[in-house]
């Protein structure tokens, strides 16, 4: 049974979505297997959001397989563990038909849990959710910090006090399975989560093409597209989502690009009027992404670099020696 993964990762708007149809395509040409492209992209896998996602289009999508895209609500809850349930159980199938999958995204995170795998930990009961919720609100993190120093206190060895995201993770994982959170680092660590090479809990073969530009190019770029995104019609995109009853406080109209429009119709960006500064604030939220996304990717390995548009040849030409 075929077992080959590809992986095209890199930083957001560096052309991964047009290189996986552009490779899928050599696969026809060059190969009896079937290309797939699947979605490890945290945002393309809403349907009501797509100008400000960048996700293929239909014309894109047209003779190609893809997964993973347009599978659920915004409105709907969605996580790494979720994407890993329904990644894994794809993957298998498609292979045993003979498929090749081409893994397309910037979710370093999502990634890294595919392949690596996850902390053990169960689903959130909503009770506990809310009850969580309501009293950070309230009281702020110290009732966090309190729990954790009784019953994890190694944790908040690992994690800064104003790291409120993981400090409420660490706090949920112990309520909810009575273990600790810094155990399941440990462990997680012994296999390191880095490095896709080792221990890679399905034994599937990967050849990993990481995209990326150098920082001024990629500034030019990161420019072009939010203006692209606005003219395309980003804002009467939001606007209709709003007038649709979507709240604006969706996880994924909170990310870049959505938020600022978000905040824009709303009237609540102050100092932003025009379209013209709107981009600006999109453009500085995207940089800023940019850079978190490039410092996770350094860590993963092994991976091939490459410019995108420089390094075209050299990308096929590995890639179809991986191939063959």
């Amino acid at each position: 049974m075929n077992n080959k993964l590809v992986i095209i990762s890199g930083p957001t708007a560096t052309g991964k979505t047009g290189l996986g149809i552009e490779l899928s395509q050599l696969v026809n040409i060059h190969s009896e297997l079937e290309p797939v492209v699947m979605n490890f992209d945290s945002l393309c896998f809403f349907k009501e959001v797509s100008i400000g996602t960048a996700k293929p289009t239909k014309e894109e999508r047209q003779n190609i397989q893809h997964e993973l895209f347009d599978v659920y609500s915004i409105a709907e809850d969605f996580n790494a563990s979720k994407y890993v349930n329904l990644a894994e159980k794809k993957i298998k199938s498609l292979l045993k038909e003979n498929k090749i999958i081409f893994l397309v995204g910037g979710s370093a995170f999502y990634l890294r849990a595919l392949i690596k795998g996850m902390y053990e930990s169960k689903e959130i009961d909503l009770d506990l959710k809310h009850e969580t919720e309501r009293k950070y609100e309230e009281e702020g993190i110290q009732f966090i910090l309190d729990y954790l120093c009784k019953n994890d206190p190694k944790i908040l060895n690992l994690l800064h006090n104003n790291d409120h995201y993981r400090l409420m993770r660490a706090y949920y994982h112990h309520k909810i399975t009575l273990t600790l959170l810094s155990d399941e680092k440990s462990r997680m660590d012994k296999i390191d989560p880095y490095d896709l090479k080792n221990n890679v809990k399905n034994n599937w073969e990967l050849h990993h093409i990481y995209l990326d530009i150098p920082k001024k190019e990629h500034y030019t770029i990161i420019r072009n597209r939010t203006h692209k995104m606005i003219n395309e019609g980003l804002i009467t995109e939001v606007d209709n989502l709003l007038k649709q009853g979507f709240t604006g406080l969706e996880k994924p109209l909170q990310s870049i690009g959505y938020k600022e429009t978000v905040e824009f119709l709303s009237g609540n960006i102050s100092a932003v009027e025009t379209e013209d500064e709107l981009i600006d604030r999109i453009f500085i939220s995207t940089r800023q992404f940019a850079k978190s996304q490039r410092t996770f990717f350094k860590k993963i390995r092994p991976k091939l670099e490459y410019h995108p548009l420089n390094d075209r040849e050299k990308i096929k030409n590995d890639f179809l020696t991986f191939l063959k």
